[in-house]
């Protein structure tokens, strides 16, 4: 017993003496500790958020710390969540609203798995994008007051990927309803007709992000940092019985797209249930007016021309046409690579042999990139069947080109069309060449003289050959680049492997036709032709015209060029060897190449495809830059598109 208690007795003195320590341990225990991290995990913690890394920005955690909450609780009980986060005090607007965008958003990434969105993922899409709406626009600080915030980039990524997925959704609701509707109801929204300003020949089949395009082939991607959601508008092709013109509108445009919300005031948008999408084309806009402020337009201007390519199929029909095949081209085209602006200046390219658009893949790209000649030009490319004669492709392009211009400028007032550039590589820039030159009567001596024919027969065969043989320069043009163009053909044609390709080629059935009748009508009363020998005459195709000993290449290689066309060369030279006279860039000698009178001249370091390099790029961008300053008159600055709140109502904005 006396031991027991003992016992107790140092047990109860024990606790007394050990219970301070453990309550100074405690506390010491709660004091702050510190770690360091890596410079990159620093990077990583600050971007995070719910689109980046799949969870909560710190801005948003601490938020909810704020009003006793955690991410958990929030998962569980959404609706609780954000009702809490919305009326507590503690939080000022800006980091209420930023809050409530981004946990809007998890909420609808965490249900957004099924090929068709349902209507509560789209609202919470929407109250997302409305929540990022009202802090960008109806909040104290302006957008330019907060531009070094790191929580306005990240509500702006909201609102963008929000947007995407909204008009995603909705476009998949067009087909049911009427071409007349002003507005429909959708997820317990009133969605209001678009407003746009998007000119395509057609309604849209496809509507895709160009977020989640991705090119090879391309070296850059030319994207405007601004507002909106950027996308590819893609058109239906052309039908079997549409009108045969020789012009093509672009199927795919660049669009842009901007929800606005219905309210004046934070506390009316914060409460509307009424919602709008601006479209915009980034062409014509480069600003849009929201709540009284003007804001930048965002766009993607190589998507459009990206995807076109991709699904162009140019390169097996380009072989095609140069073998005279079944699927290859008949008879040229006039591509437009954006909407018709009369205000751009016009910039018409021509590829070369065996070739197609897809010549210029980087060229059209990378010289548009510059935002000053984006602004000021627009792009038109000739695809042309590369197994006719250049004669013969000549009047039809010739012809292609005057009905597009009387098309879209039947006055011919447009800037347009009054100051065009040429652009020619390989045979493409032979042809333009001769586009922009007088032939008077220096190629007649081409046909086979006959003394003995009518002069009924002689009128006919003047008639049926001077469309060929009589041209002179395009009025419109006055400014044309050649590169690497053999202007005096090339010994390359003679070669054993081009006489096989030749021998392989088909001359299209209308140039055969064409030759059957000029030879029939030179033929005398005898029946002899021309000649005496009573043969047909031998036309080339179009790789025997580019010989050098060619007799239309050789009759066409020193034609006078027009004196208001300002011309540029821009010359490969491969593997240079001796002097600059006995070089070539592997197939076109530099002799060839060379044009006496060219305001400039270029040789490049480079193989025959010269148009494809950097340096090339930026001569050609020179150039441009050199016939905007010399034409004058620059086109205006953007109009900016005013697209305020306060126009949301049911007959604003007819597609």
């Amino acid at each position: 017993m006396e031991r027991a208690s003992g016992m107790r007795s140092r047990t109860w003195w024990l606790v007394r003496l050990v219970a301070p320590i453990l309550l100074l341990c405690l506390q010491a225990c709660a004091m702050v500790g510190v770690s360091r991290l890596k410079p990159h995990d620093v990077v990583a913690e600050s971007r995070a958020d719910v689109l980046g890394s799949g969870r909560l920005s710190d801005s948003t955690v601490q938020a909810l710390n704020v009003v006793a909450l955690t991410t958990k609780q929030c998962t569980q009980s959404f609706d609780a969540c954000t009702e809490i986060v919305g009326r507590s005090g503690g939080l000022d607007e800006e980091q209420r609203l930023s809050a409530l965008s981004e946990l809007w958003l998890g909420h609808a990434l965490h249900d957004d798995h099924a090929a068709t969105m349902d209507n509560a993922t789209l609202g919470a899409y929407l109250q997302s994008a409305r929540y990022a709406y009202a802090y960008l626009f109806y909040t104290q600080r302006t957008p330019a007051q907060r531009v070094f915030d790191q929580r306005q980039a990240r509500v702006i990524a909201f609102y963008d990927y929000a947007v995407e997925r909204v008009v995603g959704r909705w476009f998949q609701e067009l087909p049911r309803l009427n071409t007349d509707w002003s507005q429909t109801a959708l997820a317990g929204w009133t969605v209001l007709r678009p407003n746009t300003d998007l000119h395509l020949r057609a309604t849209p089949t496809e509507l895709i992000p160009a977020s989640a395009l991705r090119f090879k082939g391309l070296r850059n991607v030319y994207r405007r940092d601004g507002f909106g959601s950027d996308f590819v508008a893609v058109a239906p092709p052309s039908t079997p019985d549409a009108p045969s013109v020789p012009w093509r509108e672009p199927r795919y445009a660049a669009m842009t797209g901007v929800l606005v919300f219905g309210g004046q005031t934070l506390d009316e948008v914060l409460a509307t249930r009424q919602v709008q999408l601006l479209v915009r084309d980034p062409y014509r806009d480069a600003d849009v007016t929201i709540a009284g402020r003007s804001v930048p337009l965002g766009a993607n201007f190589t998507a459009p021309y990206g995807l076109w390519l991709a699904r162009s199929g140019f390169a097996m029909q380009s072989i095609r046409s140069l073998l005279g095949r079944q699927g290859g081209l008949a008879e040229p085209r006039v591509l437009l690579m954006q909407p018709y602006d009369p205000n751009r200046l016009t910039v018409v390219m021509l590829h070369g042999l065996a070739s197609s658009p897809e010549a210029w893949v980087n060229v059209a790209n990378e010289v548009l990139g510059d935002e000053t000649l984006r602004h000021n030009y627009q792009v038109w490319q000739v695809y042309y069947p590369t197994n006719a004669p250049i004669a013969v492709n000549l009047r039809q392009i010739r012809q292609a080109l005057d009905a597009t211009i009387r098309h879209f400028d039947p006055n011919g007032t447009a800037r347009a069309t009054r100051h065009m550039m040429l652009v020619g590589h390989s045979m493409g820039g032979v042809i333009a060449r001769l586009l922009v030159s007088s032939s008077g009567d220096k190629l007649w001596s081409l046909v086979p003289e006959s003394r003995k024919l009518s002069a009924a027969k002689r009128a006919r065969l003047h008639r049926q050959l001077a469309p060929y043989l009589q041209f002179s320069p395009i009025p419109q043009v006055d400014e044309a680049v050649f590169l690497s163009s053999p202007h005096r053909g090339t010994p390359m044609a003679r070669h054993r492997l081009a006489r096989w390709v030749a021998e392989l080629i088909r001359l299209p059935f209308s140039v055969i036709k064409d030759v059957a009748s000029i030879s029939d009508l030179l033929k005398d009363d005898s029946g002899q032709g021309g000649t005496g020998k009573g043969a047909p005459i031998h036309v080339s195709n179009s790789v025997g015209n580019l010989s050098d000993t060619d007799p239309f290449i050789v009759a066409t290689a020193n034609l006078p060029i027009s004196p208001q066309v300002h011309y540029h060369s821009i010359i490969g030279l491969y593997k240079p060897h001796g002097t600059l006279a006995q070089s070539s860039d592997g197939v076109v000698p530099y002799t060839s190449a060379h044009l006496a009178g060219a305001e400039s001249e270029v040789v490049i370091p480079s193989w025959h495809s010269v148009q494809e390099t950097p340096a090339a790029i930026l001569e050609l961008r020179r150039i441009l830059r050199l016939h905007l300053a010399r034409v004058g008159q620059k086109k205006a600055p953007m109009p900016v598109r005013t697209s305020s709140v306060t126009a949301l109502d049911a007959g604003a904005g007819r597609p």
